[in-house]
């Protein structure tokens, strides 16, 4: 029974779908942690200027739920959902460059350039596949003279 719900689950999300539901739970529990238990400002000195990481977390959380949400929409309605997985990688990584080019965090330049591959390069990928990719039909052979 649980394998029937899981396929149905997948069936009714798709690929896209997927992506956006597993990206939304990521988001929203990496939200909750800073909530719960903020770690140190190493790097986010611009961020923190502003709020604290508590306040920060809402932007993770809420556009997780946002993420997740849009996970049940059919496609070209889930933009909204891929914009919202991609404002806070962006955000962090816009603060970490801010830490390097300020001298606050030297490893900072790695971290924004992580945050900007495997976040915000594996979101704007993901949001130009299409749901269900067919592969070309073959041609039919030619049929005439042989040159």
């Amino acid at each position: 029974m649980p394998c029937r719900a899981a396929r149905r689950l997948y069936k009714a999300l798709g690929r896209r779908g997927t992506f956006l539901a597993i990206l939304g739970v990521g988001k929203t529990c990496w939200g909750v942690s800073f909530l719960v238990t903020p770690p140190e400002d190493h790097g986010l000195q611009l961020l923190t200027d502003l709020c604290s990481l508590r306040h920060w977390s809402w932007l993770w959380i809420v556009c997780g739920l946002v993420t997740f949400g849009s996970a049940f929409l059919r496609i070209g309605r889930d933009k909204l959902g891929f914009l919202a997985a991609f404002i806070p990688p962006t955000v962090w990584a816009l603060a970490y460059t801010v830490a390097v080019i300020t001298g606050d965090y030297s490893r900072g330049g790695f971290v924004a350039i992580w945050y900007l591959t495997s976040h915000v390069g594996v979101i704007w990928w993901a949001s130009t596949v299409p749901e269900y990719s067919v592969p070309p039909a073959p041609r039919p052979p030619r049929r005439g003279k042989a040159p």
